[in-house]
């Protein structure tokens, strides 16, 4: 635990009124921190009529860029750099703490903007990305500044490694565990259900595998119905579903944190169909909390969190037909689903924020050892010389 009240700047390189698993992370990251009295800035992309909690400062409108099979939205170049400057020269900040600071956007600018004590977290878990290699010779150096590296899993890490010859410690994503292991059955989801939870438009989060085995899923268990939560339309993906079938679906829009809290409580499974471009997988450790008996693709990040079938049952990735041999095993063996569900509800444990925060802070002690507090970096540097060059003109 830290000995003393520190001023901490977080910066989110995406946008904060897009929901996402590293915006929720730095959600409660700082506002975990806040509550142990630490004094905490939070930077972030964001629409202008965004509202937004008080230790966010809005760093500007933010652009869609294709990332990692998905949508990212980011803020980037000379205007946006004059407000991370800005930001951080206001800030007398003991320590910097920079998220995803290998992708063009807010946090790879503060890198370059600042000399001092700096941790960055990296969550991505992707093959290997041109847009990465593109700017490997400007991210080598800025990553080199940063004190300690901290990678949310072991995919994570290898991502690291393989895009930036560099290495960094494994933390988990945190939750908040107390708030799921209370939730209360409902009747209008029991029975044999299944619940899927994300954004279910982006195809890497694999709603159509699920949807491609129901077929054989309903055979076995004619009363099976599927329950979808989360943002989107969901009419393209009702026109997908066989007629015959599409009564099996309920789409339940965003849910809100209790809802999910009764939600994992009252489904017979929680099934995590995703495809890849995982890195942890928050909603697994949340199903986990609240004792849901949880199904997963065996994507690396996934099979890591699930112990390697040990706290949640899985399956081939983008495989309907291993989905649904594993679910109808599951939906047909109470006592099976029961034990994987007593497991998971115990491992949930080790991501809750009183564990991991203490292993961030012992990485933030580590770094403010022997180190003046954080401060610009001097404009003489060619990168930062040609972000300032818009300004000096």
């Amino acid at each position: 635990m830290l000995t003393r009240s520190l001023k901490i700047g977080i910066v989110c390189p995406y946008s904060w009124d897009t929901p996402g698993g590293v915006q929720n992370h730095i959600r409660d990251l700082a506002e975990f921190l806040i509550a142990a009295g630490h004094e905490v800035s939070v930077l972030a992309p964001a629409l202008d009529e965004t509202k937004l909690p008080d230790y966010v400062v809005n760093a500007g409108k933010p652009i869609s860029i294709p990332y990692n099979g998905a949508v990212a939205r980011v803020l980037f170049g000379p205007v946006a750099f004059a407000r991370v400057r800005q930001w951080i020269s206001q800030g007398d900040f003991d320590l910097l703490h920079l998220h995803e600071p290998a992708i063009p956007s807010i946090s790879l600018l503060a890198c370059w903007a600042a000399d001092g004590p700096m941790v960055g977290t990296f969550h991505a878990a992707a093959k290997r990305q041109k847009i990465i290699f593109a700017i490997g010779p400007i991210l080598e150096p800025a990553i080199e500044k940063l004190s300690a590296r901290i990678a949310v899993s072991e995919a994570a890490r290898l991502t690291l490694t393989d895009h930036l010859d560099t290495d960094a410690i494994i933390i988990p994503n945190g939750i908040y565990a107390g708030r799921y292991t209370h939730g209360k059955s409902q009747e209008k989801w029991a029975g044999n259900t299944i619940g899927f939870i994300g954004r279910f438009e982006e195809p890497r989060k694999g709603l159509s595998v699920l949807v491609d085995a129901l077929p054989v899923i309903s055979r076995f268990a004619p009363d099976v119905k599927v329950f979808v939560a989360g943002p989107g339309d969901p009419a393209e993906v009702i026109e997908s579903i066989d007629p015959q079938l599409r009564h099996r679906f309920e789409f339940l829009g965003k849910i809100s944190e209790e809802d999910k809290a009764d939600f994992m409580s009252s489904v017979a499974l929680y099934v995590a169909p995703n495809t890849g471009g995982e890195s942890f997988g928050i909603i697994l450790a949340e199903a986990l909390a609240g004792g849901a008996c949880v199904v997963a693709s065996d994507i690396p990040a996934f099979d890591d969190l699930l112990g390697h079938g040990e706290f949640g049952a899985l399956f081939e990735s983008e495989s309907p037909t291993e989905l649904a041999k594993v679910v109808i095993d599951l939906l047909r063996d109470k006592s099976k689903r029961e034990s994987l569900s007593a497991a998971g509800k115990a491992h949930a444990q080790s991501f809750d924020w009183t564990v991991v925060a203490e292993q961030i802070y012992s990485v933030y002690e580590m770094s403010i050892v022997g180190s003046e507090k954080v401060r610009l970096a001097s404009d003489t540097r060619p990168w930062n010389r040609f972000l300032n060059k818009e300004d000096k003109q």
